[in-house]
Formats: structure tokens, C-alpha cells, sequence
């Protein structure tokens, strides 16, 4: 379902380099546990102020599980003093995060970094 790579050097050195999720098929109930310890290792393994990017590029479908996966991970993300973005989400994320007011909560990136 997921994966998890670092990615090329970043160029502001100061900065750590962003840690990248990649995210495949469905977010929904089925595999919101599987989707929720792959986010909370990635959020524990990222060096502190490095940015984890959720490529969302190859994911289908999200449903409340997923949403509420993604929510305590940005919760977690912004304790451990990171910045989550999701990149790529489908237009039916989209959709769920704008009628669960959540969107806001999040930082949309059309592609992965």
C-alpha cells in the first residue's frame, strides 16, 4: 500500500531534506491501521523542521478512516515540529476535506517534491 523514501539533498542545507510517504490504493477502513503506523514512523524517523510530504498521487480513495488517519497525522507532524503536505491528492480528497471543513488544515501541493 505505502512506502517511505528520503528525498535528493535539499537545497536550503539548513534545512533538513523532506521525508516522502508514498501512498497507494484506498484510505479507508480496511487500511487506516496499515496508512497510520507507516505516518507515525515517518513523523518519529523525520529529523525535527523537516517537511513529510503524503505523495497521494497513486491513492483512489479516502474515506472518514483515512481522514482521520491524516488528521492525528498532521496533529502529530506539528508536535515533532514538522510540515505535512499532501501532495497530489485525487479530486475526491479534495472534496471530503472541503465538506469536513478540513481543508484549510492542510497544505495541498499539486506533485510531489
Amino acid at each position: 500500500m505505502t512506502s517511505k523514501e528520503r528525498t535528493g539533498r535539499n537545497k536550503d542545507s539548513r534545512k533538513p531534506e523532506p521525508y516522502v510517504v508514498r501512498v497507494s490504493g484506498e484510505m479507508d477502513h480496511d487500511h487506516a491501521e496499515q496508512l497510520s503506523a507507516l505516518l507515525t514512523a515517518a513523523v518519529d524517523e523525520t529529523p525535527e523542521g523537516a517537511d513529510i510530504i503524503v505523495d497521494l498521487r497513486n491513492s483512489s480513495f479516502c474515506d472518514s478512516s483515512g481522514l482521520n488517519v491524516l488528521l492525528a497525522t498532521r496533529q502529530q507532524a506539528q508536535e515533532a515540529r514538522h510540515h505535512l503536505v499532501l501532495a497530489a491528492p485525487s479530486h475526491q480528497l479534495v472534496r471530503v476535506l472541503e465538506l469536513t471543513e478540513s481543508a484549510d488544515l492542510f497544505t495541498l501541493a499539486p506533485i510531489a517534491g
